[in-house]
Order: C-alpha cells, then sequence, then structure tokens
C-alpha cells in the first residue's frame, strides 16, 4: 500500500535514445526515459523531503533533484511506468520511520563471563613460555 501521492505534472519526463545492442532501430527511435523529480519544489511532507535529500542516492543531485535513467524496455510507455516505479520505490523507502536505537548495558552476569574468559586465556598464554628446570 503506497503511502505517497505523486502528482504526474511534478515529475518531468523526457526522451532519449538507450545505449546498447538493439540493432537498426536503437539509432533512430528514442525509446529510453529520463525522468527528473525536483525534490525542493514537490508536494511532499517536510519530513519526507529531509530524508530524501540526506540519502547518499547516486540518483540524486547537489541541487535536489532525482534523475531516474529506465531503458530497460522496447517502448517508451514500458520505460515510462518502469521510472515512475523506481522513483515511487525510491519514494515508498523513506516513508518508514528509523528505529531509534537504545543503548543498553552489557548484565554483570556477561561482565563476569567476559572477565573469566580474558583471565583464562592469560593463564594459557603465559604457560607458553620456556620450560625451566
Amino acid at each position: 500500500m503506497s503511502r505517497i501521492v505523486l502528482n504526474e505534472n511534478e515529475v518531468e519526463f523526457s526522451a532519449i535514445r538507450a545505449q546498447g545492442a538493439g540493432g537498426q532501430n536503437v539509432n533512430k527511435v528514442s525509446s529510453a526515459v529520463h525522468l527528473r523529480f525536483d525534490i525542493r519544489a514537490s508536494s511532499l511532507l517536510d519530513i519526507y523531503k529531509q530524508r530524501l535529500l540526506a540519502l547518499s542516492d547516486s540518483r540524486i543531485t547537489k541541487d535536489g533533484v532525482i534523475v531516474i535513467k529506465a531503458q530497460q524496455h522496447r517502448t517508451q510507455e514500458k520505460n515510462r511506468e518502469d521510472g515512475m516505479a523506481r522513483l515511487l520505490a525510491l519514494l515508498e523507502s523513506v516513508t518508514h520511520e528509523p528505529v531509534v536505537r537504545r543503548a543498553t548495558k552489557p548484565t554483570r552476569a556477561s561482565q563476569r563471563r567476559r572477565m573469566d574468559g580474558k583471565s583464562h586465556r592469560g593463564e594459557i598464554k603465559s604457560l607458553r613460555g620456556k620450560v625451566s628446570d
């Protein structure tokens, strides 16, 4: 279930030529799609905007624009749908509240076991010395 409702006019599409193999068709048909989404100018909640801008994702530019290149499919429509799905997946990833880590102390018994283990290892190592007569 999607928590984010994305307005289509906030996303800018541009058709480009796809890279890679594709025969004669690849040189004359612009089937790949560049999708651009400006985070700061969007209608997302401010908390989602902050989380998106804090991500270290190579698809997010310094200006706060998400750029996705979709070229998996042979048709522009399919690539457009694929790009939108990938954008929505990225936006969904910031809707989940990160779990706050609470610092805990080790129990007294675990501290005791650790110290016993260390002293035991120390004894073993001290017995490795040369044997004196």
